[in-house]
């Protein structure tokens, strides 16, 4: 198997809400779009998943999949320069639901929250503050 692309499907109440929310502070693009679908891309020279945000019931989806939400998944990127990410979005007014903050294991991190709840997370890893 040779993947090519990674794509996370999201299914949400407001595809609007969602995509605008990707694009004005995450920096994605519409590729594709249509009543009920977005298809969004950081374009093939950035190593981000690609999302599809598809509407809660609709009948492209097998029956047992129409009315389930994406909740419960954190969708983490990794980045350089979390502060200055950070920085930046909470001017732009972004939804930041937990504050930046640095775990002992190295990982720092901020979340926020888009308007139909899927939560991202920016992280930067350094050097742990107590190694194993």
């Amino acid at each position: 198997m040779n993947v090519t692309t990674s794509t996370l499907s999201l299914t949400v109440a407001d595809v609007v809400a969602s995509r605008e929310f990707f694009r004005t502070h995450l920096g994605y693009e519409v590729a594709m779009a249509a009543e009920g679908f977005a298809s969004l891309t950081r374009g093939a020279a950035d190593p981000a998943a690609d999302i599809v945000l598809l509407r809660t019931g609709t009948e492209v989806l097998p029956p047992e999949q129409r009315h389930r939400r994406a909740e419960g998944v954190i969708l983490a990127f990794t980045v350089s320069g979390l502060d200055a990410e950070e920085r930046r979005l909470r001017e732009a007014g972004a939804p930041i639901t937990l504050p930046l903050r640095e775990e002992p294991w190295g990982e720092r991190l901020f979340q926020m929250t888009d308007p139909n709840g899927i939560v991202v997370q920016l992280v930067e890893w350094v050097a742990p503050s107590n190694p194993v």
